[in-house]
């Protein structure tokens, strides 16, 4: 008797020791995942949303402090090559009577670029890298598939965004279901220029984490990024950087 109560027990067990299944195929897999990256970037400027900026900084005793906190409320026009930007907030109190700030999103030298290019800036970025699916992973009580990445050897950027890319190594988790990013942690393997280097430059081992989730529908947008690292700007004064922004309040106007 006491044998047939273990035969239960022992098959779970058994079972449980089984190899995990396969991982996807790599190039759908990936080819799924970029597609919904695009369409994301697509739909991006028909949302508004709030944006806070948190520059953060340890004092001599290491205690995490705050440089200051702005929240802006963000509008994207219509024709999604530029924003409006309204100050409402700092350091939790409102700013009455901010005035409105309008970014061009595009300047003209990158479009002029992006013209003499056939690669959009995602897929140049995508082009400078290797990918690799890794494993698997449950964050959350999703499965994930968690995909490496390393820049190519021979990496020919043909845009900005290309350039800032192939310093780049990390990982990414991507919701095996759904097929959406929804973290991506990075690290320079180079120093990072900014304006051939006289406005800034950022040392090797700068890290990045993206949050990615899902606002409307089908729709993922990032959350939040936050840079922590160091480096110089304008040659000489000495950069400890430790930022966050997040997006929060997606509201669809367009």
């Amino acid at each position: 008797m006491g044998r047939l109560l273990a035969l239960p027990i022992v098959v779970s067990v058994l079972w449980s020791a089984q190899a995990p299944p396969p991982l996807p195929n790599h190039d759908a897999f990936v080819k799924e995942t970029r597609d919904n990256l695009e369409r994301s970037q697509r739909e991006q400027n028909r949302f508004a949303y709030k944006e806070r900026r948190t520059e953060l900084h340890t004092n001599p005793f290491g205690r995490l402090g705050t440089g200051g906190v702005v929240v802006y409320e963000v509008t994207p026009l219509e024709d999604g090559t530029a924003i409006d930007r309204k100050l409402v907030e700092r350091d939790g109190k409102p700013v009455p009577d901010a005035k409105v700030e309008r970014r061009t999103l595009t300047p003209r030298d990158s479009a002029r670029q992006e013209r003499r290019t056939r690669r959009s800036g995602l897929d140049d970025s995508i082009a400078m890298l290797e990918f690799a699916l890794d494993r698997r992973e449950t964050v959350r009580g999703r499965t994930m598939i968690v995909v490496t990445f390393k820049p190519k050897a021979d990496a020919r950027p043909e845009t900005s965004q290309g350039r800032i890319a192939r310093v780049f190594s990390g990982s990414v988790w991507v919701d095996e279901a759904q097929k959406q990013v929804t973290r991506i942690e990075a690290t320079t393997i180079d120093d990072l220029s900014m304006g051939l280097g006289l406005v800034a430059r950022l040392n090797q081992g700068t890290k990045a984490t993206v949050i990615r989730e899902q606002v409307d529908g089908n729709i993922w947008l990032p959350t939040s990024i936050r840079f922590t690292g160091t480096g110089r700007a304008m040659l000489f004064r000495r950069l400890n950087i430790d930022q966050r922004i997040e997006w929060f309040d997606y509201k669809r106007v367009n």
